[in-house]
């Protein structure tokens, strides 16, 4: 006697089955198109950023130069127009970073560790900090600069570029701090460590990748805010090159066009590169959580 194996009917296919195809293949070449034409809007003014500090000529319509050089480049290396800028670019973004890194993670500690009553209401009233804009705030934030003698001062704006930062850094570090057991915490407390030393020993350590992730997304804010240093610095040479860019825009409508696309250039080259750390660094960041629960 043999067994005889039968194959399961293959289910009919509907007719809406049928249809589903051809409407789904529309939609992606139709998102598709949507993609490539915003990335179009974004190439092409990069690509005459590119091409233009090359061109000794160079306009504002896009066009390959007759002949390459370098002279934007060479008259744009001078102290007064690049190096200085770009240094008090630096100091205010890494100092503006790291203060908000500090406040952020001790204010984010006892938000993450402990159970308060009125715990939640803060939070929502930290993110409603970030709703408000700028712009709104700078005549009452100037007119305090002026009594408390901070105006064009580089500490002064260094704090209150951090202290503009600090709602989305509070609630940055706070996701990150929650990936983290209390486990670990409390093994730490048996031993008699405090609650600081705790903090500093065994949670830090943990969430490093979290901590460089917020402090790259504080000093690129800073890096390219225009509007707080132009109020508040006075004197040329304590500008950032956020606000020394103006350099190149002469009167009566002249544009240095090619010295100003080689400024654009050097200026963002250190964005680029903290953009290339953060994507190194965010895949370890995110996957924090499930590297030490389980």
């Amino acid at each position: 006697m043999t067994d005889t194996l039968t194959r399961p009917a293959a289910p009919a296919r509907s007719g809406l089955g049928t249809l589903a195809a051809p409407r789904g293949t529309a939609t992606k070449v139709a998102a598709n198109v949507v993609l490539l034409v915003i990335a179009l809007c974004f190439v092409l003014p990069m690509a005459w950023v590119l091409v233009a500090s090359f061109d000794a000529e160079a306009t504002l319509s896009f066009g390959l130069p007759d002949a390459v050089t370098t002279a934007n480049f060479a008259a744009i290396m001078t102290p007064e127009l690049t190096w200085v800028p770009l240094w008090n670019a630096f100091v205010l973004s890494a100092g503006s970073g790291a203060i908000t890194v500090v406040v952020a993670v001790l204010a984010a500690y006892p938000l993450s560790r402990y159970r308060m009553r009125f715990g939640k209401y803060f939070l929502y009233s930290v993110l409603f900090g970030t709703c408000l804009p700028i712009t709104a705030i700078m005549v009452p934030v100037y007119a305090l600069f002026v009594q408390l003698n901070l105006l064009d001062s580089l500490p002064g704006t260094i704090f209150f570029m951090a202290a503009t930062s600090l709602p989305m850094a509070i609630w940055m570090t706070k996701n990150f701090m929650d990936s983290v057991p209390i486990s670990l915490e409390e093994a730490a407390w048996t031993e008699g460590a405090s609650a600081m030393q705790a903090l500093r020993r065994v949670v830090l350590p943990l969430m490093r990748p979290g901590i460089a992730v917020v402090f790259i997304f504080v000093f690129v804010q800073a890096w390219g805010n225009f509007f707080v240093p132009f109020v508040l610095l006075l004197s040329p040479e304590k500008q950032p090159a956020a606000v020394s860019i103006f350099a190149f825009f002469g009167q009566y409508g002249s544009v240095a066009y090619g010295q100003l696309a080689a400024y654009s250039l050097l200026y963002a080259v250190p964005v680029l590169g903290l953009y290339v750390l953060v994507t190194r660094i965010s895949g370890s960041a995110f996957a924090l959580a499930g590297a030490v629960k389980g």
